[in-house]
């Protein structure tokens, strides 16, 4: 990351400063502003309640971030999201940083039989199960390494989905197998076998909860049964997890149990059964975490467009801008025009690949060449579309980061 000497403010920039710091970058650019940055990831650190936040490396994809951010009090640890990224960044960042959780399981044999090669990998990096079959997979590839070879390090995936009436009704992601204390136990014997393996920790995501904002604009109603299932889940969840720990550490000692997300981070700190959280999207602040009862994130992350079209009365046309977020397809997940204020998609054509136009009446002030300023869905993917991020302080450009893109990586 190459910067000049930073103010270290932690006062979000205005789109005025933002226009001024940037004036002689060409769109299409993305900035990070690092006072809401450094302001956010405080707030997050705070409502953590003292355990440890594990970086989620896929909110950021920016290395010198992720590094920067792990050297702030109250971070500690990365949560990757594959084994090549987290391979690549066992060897690129410092080991003080903390070590490296593949949050999702890997089936790539041969990227296993990597990891199972490099002993300062091994060591540093747990890696995902959730059934036998992920640990026919990692055993297989850690008995290429030779008799004298690292132990490969696992985690368990326990589901933190809310199952009703008998598990008829399923609230929150199909992520794992893994649902009940005994399932959990069951697998940590199967891990446990193996000599080659060793068990190190329990992990479970309650996407529900963390990743579902409790405070929508719209039906009441809605509001309503989303708060309704998140305290149902809430309370399922800290009994359930609980269990399944004990069930665990029942048949080997853990070195961490990891829980949470953005959304939930007090409700899960409060829970004596997890040892650190798991956040990073609270960082960007994205559109999807706008409507928080509990939180108010500032914007972080923009990318600007330029006005390539006036088509008609309160309409321009900007180059670009079909960076959609991924999960179910609706107006969520479209990059939303936040500056000049007045601006939006239109509902016929969204956000285009090669041009996006927008209606409103801050149209009819803009000219070709100005700029429309965006907000992405969600955190990290925006990195997927740019090679870099201009480091913003106040109304200076203070730096650049690459992204992994830029690095010359694109793990998914």
């Amino acid at each position: 990351m190459t910067t000049e000497t930073p103010r270290k403010t932690t006062s979000p920039a205005t789109f005025d400063q933002l226009e001024r710091a940037t004036a002689g970058l060409r769109p299409p650019f993305a900035v990070v502003d690092l006072g809401a940055l450094r302001a956010n990831s405080e707030r997050m650190v705070a409502r953590a309640g003292g355990k440890p936040i594990r970086l989620a490396s896929k909110s950021l994809r920016c290395r010198p971030l992720i590094e920067d951010v792990l050297r702030t009090p109250g971070y500690q640890g990365i949560l990757a999201f594959t084994l090549p990224e987290a391979l690549w960044l066992a060897r690129t960042t410092d080991d003080s940083l903390g070590d490296i959780l593949v949050a999702y399981p890997c089936a790539d044999a041969a990227t296993l039989r990597e990891l199972a090669a490099d002993e300062r990998a091994a060591a540093r990096i747990a890696v995902m199960a959730d059934s036998v079959e992920h640990l026919d997979l990692i055993t297989a590839a850690a008995e290429t390494a030779g008799a004298n070879g690292p132990q490969v390090r696992v985690c368990l995936d326990l589901d933190a989905s809310l199952r009703l009436l008998g598990g008829r009704i399923h609230l929150g992601m199909r992520r794992s197998p893994l649902h009940d204390p005994a399932a959990a136990g069951a697998l940590a014997r199967a891990v446990v076998a193996r000599p080659r393996l060793r068990l190190v920790g329990v992990m479970s995501y309650e996407g529900q909860i963390a990743g579902l904002a409790d405070n929508q604009p719209g039906s009441p109603l809605m509001r309503a049964g989303v708060r309704l299932m998140q305290r149902l889940s809430t309370q399922d969840l800290r009994i359930r997890r609980a269990a399944a720990v004990r069930a665990v550490q029942d048949v080997a000692p853990l070195e961490f149990v990891n829980g949470g997300g953005t959304g939930s981070l007090e409700a899960t700190s409060s829970e004596a059964a997890v040892t650190e959280l798991g956040a990073g999207s609270g960082l960007y602040a994205p559109r999807l975490f706008d409507h928080y009862r509990a939180f108010t994130p500032y914007p972080a992350a923009y990318f600007a467009l330029t006005v390539t079209r006036r088509p008609a009365p309160r309409h321009v046309t900007v180059l670009g801008g079909g960076w959609i977020a991924s999960g179910p397809a609706g107006p969520d997940r479209l990059p939303t025009p936040v500056f000049p204020p007045g601006l939006r998609l239109v509902g016929t054509e969204g956000a285009g690949e090669v041009q996006t136009p927008l209606v409103g009446d801050a149209a009819d002030g803009l000219r070709l060449g100005d700029r429309v300023w965006f907000r992405h869905a969600k955190a990290g993917e925006l990195c997927e579309r740019v090679d870099r991020l201009h480091l913003v302080e106040g109304d200076r450009v203070v730096g650049e980061a690459p992204t992994y893109r830029g690095e010359g990586h694109a793990f998914l």
